[in-house]
């Protein structure tokens, strides 16, 4: 069972997620909060598998209740689903920790998809759409450096696994990856899977912004 806690200062949106959640087997609504502090200390109490995190809330926001909740290190995953379809937003809330973002005006069956795959370790973004969030945010085209900078998170890293945080970064799929490095699709999956815990990434997406905040991945006018 996939526990889910609502986090949206809307009564009505919150009643009609748990509606949606009550009628699909294998999802559970397991609590409500109607501001970011409240979704805080409710994600400490209940630790649910996923929390359907809103952004605009009084108080503490969806981004810093996020940031909170991801900071702890425990496995609830943060699926922010907001109305406001801002790069901004989306870029924010994906550096805070969020293993994903949706519009509410999602499609019941996307919603009930992005929480299973949140909950498995996946990202709902796809790293297309993610390059693209970064990009109109920075208002700049992400570029592979000429030498990887000497971060810490950086230094584990092989230089084939170094190429394919590069690779990562610039939004390619496995697919692609294995295409343009010469790779059998298998290997680029354990590269990638040994990418993400040598760098402490959650997710692909937040191996993206550790591409791009590192600057092994960077900006160019």
């Amino acid at each position: 069972m996939t526990t889910v806690l609502i986090a949206d200062d809307q009564p009505l949106q919150r009643m009609g997620v748990r509606m949606l959640l009550e009628g699909t087997p294998g999802l559970e609504a397991v609590g409500e909060a109607e501001h970011g502090a409240e979704a805080v200390r409710m994600a400490a109490e209940l630790r649910p598998d996923v929390v359907l995190m809103d952004i605009r809330m009084p108080g503490m926001d969806g981004i810093e209740a996020t940031r909170r909740i991801t900071a702890t290190g425990g496995r609830t995953r943060v699926l922010i689903v907001t109305t406001f379809d801002l790069d901004e937003y989306a870029y924010e809330g994906l550096r805070a920790g969020a293993s994903g973002f949706l519009l509410k005006d999602a499609r019941p069956e996307e919603l009930v998809a992005g929480i299973l795959a949140v909950a498995t370790g996946d990202a709902v973004v796809a790293p297309r759409l993610t390059r693209r969030l970064l990009d109109a945010y920075a208002h700049q085209v992400l570029a592979p450096t000429d030498a990887a900078p000497d971060d810490p998170r950086l230094r584990t890293l092989s230089d084939r696994e170094r190429e394919v945080l590069v690779a990562i970064g610039q939004g390619w799929t496995n697919t692609e990856i294995a295409e343009r490095l010469v790779l059998t699709e298998s290997t680029v999956k354990k590269h990638v899977g040994r990418v993400l815990a040598k760098i402490g990434a959650r997710d692909r997406i937040q191996a993206v912004i550790t591409a791009y905040d590192t600057g092994l991945v960077r900006a160019k006018p």
